[in-house]
């Protein structure tokens, strides 16, 4: 279009000149030369109006070519697009498909029927009785459960306040037993001392 603009001939000088022709016949009295000058700059404006318009047109024709090239670009890249799509669904038919995911789940059971015969207990895992260390934890929590009821202080717990047993020996416990008795309760007395610490 460029090239277009520079091949007119410049019809806005031309047509600037005949009117100043024009004037200078009117001028001079010479009313037919002017009349002349007149038609000729008419003409020019007629030819640069015929031009303006053979730009647009031309303007307007490039910008459809452009649309139409990028149309064919983007139908071109759909085809292509198509043809590699339907060359993938030739290699890959969903017959191919369902065989490889029937493989893939009879592949997953089998790793699934090996884990579980590695897992199975073996000896005498397998005679192990589950119930047995169920009820053996059950003892434990209840032992558990005694050893915090009752209080570990000595000196906190109700007998602290009651007399200490009787030193004479009862006449119907022999003197052996007597003295059993009271060597435990010394040894009583001394691990109270030792646990007040």
């Amino acid at each position: 279009m460029s090239e277009l603009g520079r091949n007119t001939p410049d019809t806005g000088n031309a047509r600037k000149e005949r009117e100043k022709k024009a004037k200078e016949y009117t001028r001079l009295k010479n009313k037919k030369a002017a009349i002349q000058c007149l038609k000729k700059k008419k003409l020019y404006e007629s030819q640069a109006e015929q031009l303006g318009n053979f730009q647009l047109r031309v303007h307007d024709q490039l910008i459809l070519l452009e649309g139409a090239k990028a149309t064919t670009e983007i139908v071109d890249a759909l085809r292509n697009g198509a043809q590699v799509m339907k060359s993938m669904q030739k290699t890959v038919k969903i017959d191919d498909v369902d065989k490889t995911m029937d493989d893939i789940n009879e592949q997953t059971e089998h790793m699934k029927s090996i884990q579980d015969a590695l897992s199975a207990p073996i000896g005498n895992a397998a005679d192990f009785d589950e119930d047995e260390p169920e009820a053996e934890l059950e003892e434990l929590e209840d032992a558990a459960e005694l050893e915090n009821q009752i209080p570990l202080d000595i000196n906190s717990t109700p007998l602290a306040g009651l007399p200490s047993a009787p030193i004479a020996r009862p006449a119907h416990v022999p003197a052996q037993a007597a003295s059993q008795r009271v060597d435990e309760e010394d040894e009583l007395a001394a691990l109270q001392a030792e646990m007040a610490l």
